[in-house]
């Protein structure tokens, strides 16, 4: 089985339940409240849109960038390529991410992010994101705090390199991305539309193809995960977070103080 998943990729919420119109909107407002002015700020970041096809890059490793992207529709990935072809996936980008964090901050992209789906971004200058810590104090420490979350991300993927083993990396590698869509409206309870690859699976958990199919099959036969056509199903998440040592703590609501009177 050459693919795990493919498809056309993941779009926004069928609907924009309490208000969030964008994945953006409900994934900052996971970690704290917001107000009606700071939905519609957040909607203002979407003001300019650009469709990007799949395969194509929205961040090109070497070049400069005084901007940001909002991922609003489809999949991305952020990866290095190394002198001898082999390349690492650093994260899977989902709607509701912004493109370019960490990377864009230093003088030069530090990795590549490309489109797994055709995908959809709203460009975001630096000077309006830091301009939000001026006019909307709290709004901008949420999303410098959703960077966190990120970091958080990635720290876990190190541990799976580090420590995991091939079926720990697999399992827990399908329960992140379960609560990360849940976030975002894109998944239900236990399942989730994936357009990854065996080999991009492979990529991001420092393992080879073969291995990430072997480590498939077994979750299957021991009806922890049903991979189906285009969705993953996690028949049992008591058992699947168990086995991979999986706190879903690192991906959880921030304790944000109340901004002071009349500020934001």
């Amino acid at each position: 089985m050459a693919s795990v998943l493919s498809g056309t990729g993941l779009g926004q919420p069928a609907s924009a339940e309490g208000g969030w119109s964008t994945p953006l909107a409900r994934k900052l407002a996971w970690f704290a409240e917001l107000t009606p002015d700071d939905l519609k700020i957040v909607d203002d970041l979407h003001a300019t849109t650009r469709a990007v096809r799949r395969n194509r890059d929205i961040v090109s490793e070497g070049r400069q960038y005084e901007m940001m992207f909002v991922l609003s529709e489809g999949s991305a990935v952020r990866y290095r390529i190394l002198r001898d072809g082999r390349r690492q996936v650093l994260n899977i980008l989902l709607p509701g991410d912004f493109v370019g964090f960490p990377g864009c901050f230093f003088e030069n992209a530090l990795y590549a992010v490309t489109a797994l789906t055709n995908a959809v971004v709203s460009p975001v200058p630096f000077s309006v994101l830091l301009g939000l810590f001026e006019r909307h104090p709290r709004l901008a420490a949420t999303i410098f705090w959703s960077f966190a979350c990120e970091a958080a991300i990635y720290a876990e993927h190190l541990v799976d390199v580090g420590r995991r083993s091939a079926l720990e990396r697999v399992a827990h590698f399908l329960l992140e991305l379960l609560n990360r869509l849940r976030i975002v409206g894109l998944a239900d309870e236990k399942s989730y539309r994936m357009p990854l690859t065996q080999e991009l699976i492979a990529d991001a958990l420092g393992l080879s193809v073969p291995h990430v199919s072997r480590t498939l099959r077994q979750l299957r036969e021991d009806r922890l995960v049903t991979i189906e056509e285009q969705r993953v199903v996690i028949n049992d998440i008591e058992g699947l977070s168990a086995l991979a040592d999986f706190e879903q703590g690192y991906l959880g609501r921030f304790r944000i103080p109340a901004s002071p009177e009349g500020a934001g």
